[in-house]
């Protein structure tokens, strides 16, 4: 698969402690902000210190994972620290599809204990997360229809929206930009004979889309009738976000080449009915984790392929409910399926079903409350972790998952706590000497 597992030996005197996998992925999201000259494959992170945060300018950071596996790494070289048998498992793809996870075979780890880095918080301990599914939308046409004679091109975008990680930000009410659009587009189209050309907003799955930028027609004597529309929604808009989003950019911009071709307007109708009827955002809680997100949908890619005749749509649906997972795929299923699209399901993963008696989280406990004098918070996540889908290879694995504080992951707003990454070193060390015998 690609995956790397590093093995080191117990400190003298330590040989019969129960062996530790930490567990990291070593891929990140790539974003960045509109404009920005940034070749992932290329160019390095431009980090800095911001205050009391490390974070990069104009992309992701990387410290979702890379703080994983920071930690991992660390107690892997350092030789002070005490500890049983260590096991550094780093997987790929993540973000993808959880792909290095998925491809995990019996057999490959030895460890007994999973301690997993990948989450966000500091002074919280996670034993539960949501699973997830992704949909894959397609509208197909034959041919585009021609452009009407007189008609004028405009080059709309949207932008300037925070985005962020569709499972960790997805209840913070932040705009889907997908949905933002498609609900302008609706009224520009039913008022001045709009047509849509091309259309490409969001670009991650599992990343809040921040951006959508479109290429239309206009009637010359409309023109200017959609350019004020066009401020009046980004008006609206602001005042709709006010104190969520903080730079919400709207713009219409003439260009002199029409397109050769248009979406044809019965496929225009119908995505753009579809995305307005989409289920978007949190759908329902979780009574058990108060304020814990249960059940989501991010409608995360619109994107129309003129030359193959095409447009794709993608949605991320996370849920800790099996039957509430299905039952959302289902709605959106239909809402799709009467548009006319054709509507597959991929990469499914369980979710991580907590266990309150583990005896890696009552070590944990006891190791966090003797270093710092308070208990830590013990909850589940929505965002998913890779935990659920390696216990499925490793079905009597103790597993729990921790990490340092980090704030708006998935987008160029990511930054991690300074202070935070120290207190989570000490906790790991602390519950390394702690695990206990085999």
């Amino acid at each position: 698969m690609g995956n790397v597992l590093i093995r080191k030996p117990a400190t003298p005197g330590y040989e019969g402690r129960q062996t530790v996998v930490l567990q990291a992925h070593v891929d990140m999201v790539p974003q960045k902000n509109a404009g920005v000259a940034h070749d992932f494959l290329r160019d390095p992170i431009d980090a800095y210190i911001d205050g009391e945060w490390v974070t990069a300018r104009d992309t992701t950071l990387g410290a979702d994972n890379g703080m994983g596996v920071s930690l991992a790494m660390a107690a892997l070289t350092d030789k002070t620290i005490k500890h049983g048998p260590l096991e550094g498992l780093f997987t790929i793809d993540e973000e993808v599809g959880m792909d290095g996870a998925v491809g995990l075979k019996p057999g490959f780890l030895k460890g007994t204990i999973m301690i997993n880095g990948d989450s966000e918080e500091e002074g919280r301990l996670f034993v539960g997360c949501a699973g997830g599914v992704d949909m894959n939308i397609t509208f197909h046409y034959r041919d585009g229809e021609p452009t009407p004679e007189g008609d004028v091109a405009l080059r709309l975008t949207l932008a300037g929206l925070k985005g962020g990680h569709s499972g960790v930000d997805i209840h913070l009410g932040r705009a889907n930009a997908n949905k933002l659009f498609f609900r302008f587009l609706k009224k520009a189209i039913s008022h001045y004979d709009v047509r849509l050309a091309t259309v490409e907003g969001g670009s991650l799955r599992n990343a809040i889309p921040r951006e959508v930028s479109a290429l239309v027609t206009v009637p010359a004597d409309r023109v200017a009738d959609v350019e004020q529309l066009v401020r009046e929604y980004e008006a609206l808009y602001r005042a709709e976000y006010k104190g969520v989003e903080g730079d919400i950019r709207f713009t219409a911009e003439r260009t002199p080449e029409l397109p050769a071709t248009l979406i044809p307007e019965e496929i225009q109708d119908d995505l753009i009915n579809a995305v307005e009827g989409c289920p978007n955002g949190p759908i329902s809680m979780l009574h058990d984790f108060p304020g814990t997100v249960e059940s989501s949908s991010n409608l995360a890619i619109v994107q129309s392929d003129d030359a193959a005749g095409r447009i794709d749509v993608k949605i991320l649906v996370r849920s800790s409910s099996e039957s509430r997972k299905d039952a959302l795929c289902s709605s959106i299923e239909s809402v799709f399926s009467l548009a006319g699209a054709k509507v597959e399901l991929s990469n499914p993963y369980g979710g991580w079903q907590p266990n309150i008696d583990s005896p890696i989280l009552r070590t944990m406990e006891k190791a966090y409350e003797s270093l710092f004098g308070r208990k830590p918070d013990v909850t589940v996540m929505h965002a998913g972790l890779e935990c659920g889908i390696i216990q499925e290879a490793y079905p009597d694995m103790d597993m729990i998952s921790f990490g340092p504080d980090i704030k708006h992951p998935h987008s160029p707003d990511e930054a991690v706590g300074i202070a935070s990454v120290e207190k989570s070193w000490r906790l790991l060390v602390a519950t390394l000497e702690a695990v206990p015998e085999k």
